[in-house]
Formats: structure tokens, C-alpha cells, sequence
């Protein structure tokens, strides 16, 4: 069983009682069901990173660090960071990227892991595509298909987004995405990366 990852999860009493809380539903819903085996909640997952407020580069490096040293996530590649054109109303250039984990938890609870690392740097969700502090989603779980209320794999947008399949194909270029059959490196050929840049400070 993983669910002793998160009585060791180093984040506020809040952050720890959410996730825990999450838990206990899941359990409770997927033991009802009989849709998942919680003992074999581990595979690999594809994550992506992204900042336009504050110091971005050091928030997304204090991010990674603090992924990495999460109970039940282990850091297994990183791509470079790049420059991207903002989507939306007028805001500072982003800065993205993409990291693969190894993952002992459900994708639902990397989820909620993910959340709570977002509200740690100061994220805020008070416009669509308005500026943000630390973005983070959840790309792909192994080979997964997943259509929930609250998440689905892969990210329904992954594919049309230059500033997700870049990095990723720098980390995972041969990871087959699940619904069009297709590799990340093939994905990334048919989209226009004329707004992402390689950013200096890497």
C-alpha cells in the first residue's frame, strides 16, 4: 500500500489534511467500484512547469527541488527552461518546462501533490490564462487514459502546445501519447514553436 507517502508529506497542516482527505475519498470511491488497485498506484508521469510572475527562474528551480523531495516522487529527468510568448491578455513572457517522475502514488493524488505545491509559491486563480507565479500539470501517467471530473490524461491540451511538447521531447521524445498513437517527437513537428526560445540562463 503507498498511503503512508502522506503522513510524511512536508507541507502545512491544511495542505496534509486535504490531501489526506482526498485519500480517504478515493479509497473509499475506487474500493466501491472496484476501478483501482491502490497497490499498484506507481508508474511514470510526465509534468509541466511554467512561470511568468516573480522571480521565475528560481521558482521553478525551488519547485523541482521541492517535487523531488517529495515522499513517493522520484526526479528522473528535467528538461531545459524556454522563453514563450504569454496566451491570453497582455502579461510577461513565461518560462516552461517539463520534468519526468518516477511516481508511488495514484495520478489523483499526484494531482492533488501538485495543487499544493502550486499554492506553497503563491498561485492564484483568479483569471483564465492570466499570469501565474508556478503553473503545474499533469501530462501523462504511463500509458494511462483517464477522464475524471477533476483530471484527465493525458492533458487534453498537450498536443496543440508548442511550450509543453518542446521540453518534452527534450526529456521523452519516443513516450507514445495514449489517445492518437503518436510520439512526442512526431507530436512536436506539427505545431509552431515561432514563440518558444531557449532560455539563456539555463
Amino acid at each position: 500500500m503507498i498511503l503512508h507517502y502522506y503522513d510524511f508529506c512536508k507541507f502545512s497542516p491544511g495542505e496534509k489534511l486535504k490531501i489526506k482527505s482526498t485519500l480517504s475519498r478515493l479509497t473509499m470511491n475506487n474500493l466501491l467500484n472496484n476501478s483501482v488497485n491502490l497497490s499498484s498506484g506507481t508508474g511514470q508521469s510526465a509534468i509541466a512547469l511554467g512561470s511568468n510572475l516573480g522571480d521565475s527562474p528560481a521558482i521553478l528551480t525551488a519547485a523541482i527541488d521541492t517535487i523531488a523531495k517529495t515522499p513517493g516522487i522520484k526526479l528522473l529527468a528535467q528538461s531545459s527552461w524556454y522563453r514563450t510568448k504569454a496566451v491570453g491578455p497582455p502579461q510577461p513572457d513565461y518560462l516552461n518546462g517539463c520534468a519526468r517522475l518516477q511516481v508511488e502514488m495514484i495520478p489523483e493524488l499526484l494531482l492533488e501533490i501538485l495543487l499544493s505545491i502550486e499554492n506553497k509559491f503563491g498561485r492564484t486563480r483568479n483569471e483564465r490564462w492570466g499570469a501565474r507565479t508556478l503553473d503545474l500539470d499533469l501530462l501523462l501517467y504511463d500509458d494511462l487514459i483517464l477522464k475524471t471530473e477533476k483530471l484527465q490524461i493525458p492533458h487534453p491540451r498537450m498536443s496543440d502546445r508548442a511550450f509543453v511538447l518542446v521540453p518534452l521531447a527534450e526529456i521523452s521524445p519516443d513516450w507514445i501519447e495514449p489517445v492518437c498513437q503518436r510520439t512526442i517527437k512526431e507530436l512536436v513537428k506539427d505545431v509552431d514553436c515561432s514563440d518558444i526560445s531557449l532560455f539563456s540562463g539555463n
